[in-house]
Parts: structure tokens; sequence; C-alpha cells
């Protein structure tokens, strides 16, 4: 048998490394948005493993040159693909600060291949301690210069966790499998996923779960917005890996039905908790029985072990079952309760909207819940009864409803606001647009005020037809000017479909002789007479990272109005960008620009 080490070293000299390619699918867009590259050995050979391959390689000193291999290896067979999206690398972070290596490697791959560092994540595996963060930062600086963006691999393993993510700020997260591994059963570790998204969310980071195996684990990993899923439920790693995601993959995709989405800006669950005393799953039947005889006003009981709750009874079924039978509480009186749980109960943290919890009750179509356990980190806190959540409900849409603009029925100034102030406070990630409409004036002298509503409803429609139902909401906060909030991913190219379709449609309101002038004759705000083209649309966008540090709208309204200002100055339908970059800890300068259409 030919020697492990020698074998190491010929792999490395003659490249015989094996390539396998798994998709990351963005939950948002549901669709492909990456592959992580994985490396494997010759198919006959001890080293097949990667596992033994590195183990072996870190043991005598090689991981330099294996890593460097596999990167130049990966990158040749991903360029072969037909996909244009990015590609995780893993990288040994050692790896990255190991002074006997050329420089800039990767680069010249990356060159020779045809593809742009922009697509590339490096993708810092934690098996090895971080001993000079120092180090590591400038040898990543180095890496993000030249376009390349940043991923931690294995969140909550390896040797400093959560350090290394507030020390490096990487631009993805990946949890590790153990964390979604049964975390359908688990609400302890769907707490602890809840936690790293409000940290992604603070930090601009955007979190990636690894490790998905059952639609059960799915499903909770899209309910709870995690942006990107990883798994063999979804792929598994292949040399030709596929290219779009199984059509009924998401079996509760919503189509664009210009549907007019519901604010989430109604209270938070912990309104409508009741803090209900427990009792262990393990008290009997009998005792049960005691407790609701001497307590008429209890209509459930939280059934809780160590914290973590594990069902409820209800006083009607309980009574029913325990008397079915004539001989009911003899048969059954020394029992434990837990017997007579009919099925796991709703879970909910108290810190999520009303509105929220309604849609996952809905979603659920089950009658056999007229209550619900409210939890904070995975430990009880107290009950909460449908009823009293579709109260809060129907308030809440009566006071949007109040606030709707009556031309459109979109929502109004007031609940934009709110949703915006609610937004910030939360850290949530989105993207602000201010669209406006220019030659309205003129527009409506000349071909009467009807028809300028009509040109209104076109924006209100072109802008909802647009929006991503689940993730954008449009609001009409006046006369011609519109918003919108995105937390869609693909916001720019939604504000390109929307002054196409608008442009396309809008100049069908002229008649044929002031389409072929391109513009109407009419007079200014002064009287005087003057040419203005036709209608077009501008749109003054505030990225996320231009927020940075805002608490509330009023804060927002001074970028939102330069960017609108600047947008008008554009020859047409088009739109600017105001941007903030942040590196690091350090904010750069403001950089904007602006995109005519």
């Amino acid at each position: 048998m030919q020697d492990p080490v020698q074998e190491l070293v010929q792999i490395i000299e003659k490249q015989q490394l094996t390539s396998l390619f798994q998709p990351i699918v963005s939950t948002r867009e549901r669709t492909i948005y990456a592959y992580e590259a994985l490396i494997r050995g010759p198919s006959d050979s001890q080293l097949h493993n990667p596992v033994s391959l590195f183990s072996l390689a870190d043991q005598h000193n090689l991981s330099p040159e294996l890593d460097h291999t596999c990167r130049k290896n990966n990158i040749e067979q991903f360029s072969k693909l037909p996909f244009d999206g990015k590609l995780f690398l893993n990288i040994n972070p050692l790896v990255l600060m190991d002074k006997r290596l050329s420089q800039g490697r990767t680069l010249t791959y990356l060159e020779q291949a045809g593809i742009a560092p922009s697509r590339v994540v490096i993708e810092l595996t934690e098996y090895h301690p971080f001993h000079d963060f120092n180090l590591i930062r400038d040898a990543l600086l180095h890496y993000r210069k030249m376009g390349f963006e940043i991923a931690l691999d294995d969140l909550g393993t390896g040797y400093s966790g959560l350090q290394v993510w507030t020390e490096l700020l990487p631009d993805y997260v990946k949890i590790d499998r153990h964390f979604i591994q049964d975390i359908d059963k688990d609400p302890v570790k769907r707490n602890f996923v809840r936690s790293i998204q409000n940290m992604a969310q603070a930090t601009n980071c955007r979190v990636i779960a690894e490790g998905i195996e059952t639609k059960e684990e799915f499903q909770v990993m899209d309910e709870l917005g995690v942006c990107f899923l990883q798994g063999y439920f979804l792929a598994r790693p292949a040399k030709t890996p596929p290219t779009k995601i199984a059509d009924d993959l998401f079996p509760n995709k919503k189509t664009n039905n210009a549907k007019i989405p519901e604010l989430h800006t109604g209270p938070r669950i912990d309104s409508i908790m009741q803090k209900l005393e427990a009792i262990s799953p393990y008290t009997t039947n009998i005792e049960v029985l005691d407790l609701l005889q001497k307590n008429s006003d209890l209509s459930v009981l939280p059934l809780v072990e160590n914290g973590i709750p594990k069902g409820l009874i209800y006083r009607d079924r309980f009574l029913s079952k325990l008397f079915a039978s004539r001989y009911g509480v003899d048969l059954y009186g020394r029992h434990t309760v837990d017997q007579f749980i009919d099925t796991p109960p709703i879970i909910v943290d108290r810190f999520e909207t009303t509105e929220a919890v309604s849609q996952q009750i809905t979603e659920l179509q089950h009658d056999s819940h007229s209550a619900f356990v409210v939890t904070e980190n995975g430990l009880y806190c107290g009950v909460a009864t449908v009823m009293a959540l579709l109260q809060v409900i129907t308030t809440q849409q009566i006071k949007n409803a109040q606030h709707a603009n009556p031309l459109t029925l979109l929502p109004g100034i007031t609940p934009i606001n709110q949703m915006i102030d609610n937004m910030l406070r939360e850290k949530q990630h989105f993207t602000l647009a201010y669209f406006d409409l220019d030659n309205f004036k003129p527009f409506n002298d000349i071909y009467s005020f009807a028809k300028g509503d009509e040109a209104i409803k076109l924006v209100a429609q072109t802008l909802v037809a647009a929006r991503d139902n689940e993730n954008d909401i449009v609001g009409h906060i006046g006369g011609d000017d519109f918003v919108m909030i995105f937390t869609s991913q693909n916001w720019e190219s939604r504000c390109q479909k929307i002054l196409a379709d608008f442009d396309r449609q809008a100049k069908l309101f002229y008649t044929p002789e002031h389409q072929k002038a391109g513009g109407i004759k009419a007079t200014d705000r002064t009287g005087k007479p003057c040419f203005f083209p036709l209608l077009s649309l501008s749109i003054g966008i505030v990225t996320a990272e231009a927020m940075f540090g805002c608490t509330s709208h009023l804060e927002l309204a001074d970028l939102l109005a330069e960017a609108k200002h600047q947008a008008k100055k554009i020859k047409g339908s088009g739109y600017f960008v105001n941007r903030r970059h942040a590196q690091l800890n350090q904010l750069n300068a403001i950089t904007e620009e602006g995109m005519p259409h």
C-alpha cells in the first residue's frame, strides 16, 4: 500500500481532485443563489474522504499547498457550469496568513476562468483557533478590497464562536447543522436561530442554514425567514449540480396577485398573553381534575418541564375524555396528564407581532388549536388564546383601513411611517424608495383631473405588480407620491422593471399627436407657455447602509428627499441611489450614483 503522505503529495502535484457543488437556495427569491464547492480525493484512495485528506495535510504541514490546489480546481470547474451566481470557497483561515505562498493566486485563477471576484465568497472554516484577530482581519481586508465577500462557517461550534463573528463582521454566517437537525421538534433550537437572525440584522449580515435534511426542517427555516438554505433535502453535492430548484419545493409560494399586503404594525404577542401557572406533564389526571374544579375560570392548562413547554390541556376536552365512560376516573385518574394531549402545541415567541402569529396559525388550518404557548428564548412565559388574537387583528385592520388612501386603497403615510419606525427599531434590513410623477400638473391641466387620477392609479398598479408580495410594501403617501419598502434583495431590478412598465403604459394616456411630439404645450406655475415632456417617473432610493444609525422615519426624510431631488434631475424616467458603505466597524464616506432609465 502506498504511503499516505507520498500519496497526498502526488494528489497535490497532479491535481487528482474532484470538485462537487452543492446549491445554496434563496428563500426570498426561491432560486439557487450560489454553489458551495466541496472537494474529494481519488475515488479509489484512502484519501477520498475530505476529512482524511485535510487532516493528513494539516499533520504534515501541507495545508497551504492542498488549499491552493483545491481552490484552483474548484474555480476551474465552477467556470464550466451554466450558472451566473456566486461561488463559496472553503478556505482554512491559517492558510490566508501563510507567507510561504505567493499572494494573488486566487485572483489569477479567477482571471484565467473569467470569473469576477464579486461572485466569490471566501468561506472560513473554524476548525482552528484564531489566535490573532488583527492578522486575520488584515488578510480578509486584502480580499475585501479585491471585491470578495466573507462567510463564517459552522457558527455555534469551533473555538471562538460569536467572538469571531463580532471581530470579523462577515457578510454571511452559516449556522452549524446541529442547531438545524430536528428543529421542528425543538423550541430551544428554534429560538437560537431567531437570535442569530436578530444579530445578523444588526450587523448587516445574511444567514445560511446548512444541513437541511427533512421537509419539516426546511419548512421551519422558511417560516423563520432565514435568507439561505443548504442541505440534502434541497440537493446533494454533485459534479453537475441542478441549475434550478424543484417547482414544488415551496408549496405555499404566493403568486403576484396584486393583493395589498397587510402591515406588520400590530402589537407584540405578549400584549395578549396570560401568565398562567404551569403544571408538569407528569401530573396525574385526578390532580388536574381537582385543579379545574377549584378554578372554574381555567379553560386551558400549560404543561411545562424544566421551562420547556410540552403541551396544552383544554378543560372541555379533558373532562369529556375523562368522563367519556362510566369508570373513566377510576381507569385514568392515576395516569399522567400528558397522555391527554391531542396535538403538539403552537409555540410562538413573545416578541413576534400579532399579525405574524395570526398568519402562522391561519396557515396551520387546524381546528383543535384555540390557544397557543408564548415563550422567550424557548422558555415558557404564558398562554394566549386565538380569540384574543382575532380581536387585536380586527382592531388593527380597522385602524389600517382608516389610514388607507381613498384613491388607491394603499396604506397612507401614517401606517407607512409606523412600519419604518418599527423596522428601524428592530434593526431589520430594508431599502426605501420614493416614487414621484414628473410633469404631472400640466398633464392634469390639459387632460382633466379624471385622467390625472388614472395616471396615479397606473403608478399604484405598476408598483404593486412589481413588488414581492411576501417581502415588499407599497404605500401611497399623498397626491402623486408613493413609497416602497423593499426587503426583497433584488430591489434594483424591480425598480428598473417599474420604470420600463410605467413608460410603456403612460404614453397611452396621450393623443397620437402628443405621443409623436413627445409631450404637450401648457403653462407653467407662473403662467408662461412651456413644452412639457410625457409623464415620467423619478425614484429616489435610500439603501440599508445609508440608514445606519437612523432610529425613526424623521431621520430618513432628508436622505430620501435628497435622493428624490437628484433623481428628478435625470431626463425622463430614472432612479438615484444614495448609498453609504460600512466596512468592518468604520463607515466610509457617502457615495452616490444616478442611473437613467
